[in-house]
């Protein structure tokens, strides 16, 4: 049974910093793509970073995270992570962790979510 959860998630106050998790099980992880995507409400999901299963580095970042918003993984721990600075009031939404075995990062590529977890930045 494959199972991907996200963790990390509360609420900050604007210039503070959190540390998004993504575990997938049932999986064999290193060959995983994964990805982070958000959803504020009323708004469209988007993609926020991206890694491709055979990289250390991120395949890709919204522009509106540049610089400030890290993508990083441990295949030992079977975990992907994304430490988040500066947050906005603007990056208030549900993050969602995705995994696929594939090389690239569309939100419907992916097969694998999580359920989510809610990041809450107060101005």
């Amino acid at each position: 049974q494959v199972q991907v959860v996200e963790s990390g998630g509360g609420l900050v106050q604007a210039g503070g910093s959190l540390r998004l998790s993504c575990t997938a099980s049932g999986l064999i992880f290193a060959p995983l793509t994964m990805g982070w995507f958000r959803q504020a409400p009323g708004k469209e999901r988007e993609g926020v970073s991206c890694m491709y299963w055979n990289s250390d580095s991120a395949a890709y970042y919204a522009d509106s995270v540049k610089g400030r918003f890290t993508i990083s993984r441990d295949n030992r721990k079977n975990t992907l992570y994304l430490q988040m600075n500066s947050l906005k009031p603007e990056d208030t939404a549900m993050y969602y962790c995705a995994a696929d075995y594939r090389r690239d990062c569309y939100a419907e590529n992916f097969r694998y979510w999580g359920q989510g977890t809610q990041v809450t930045v107060s101005s």
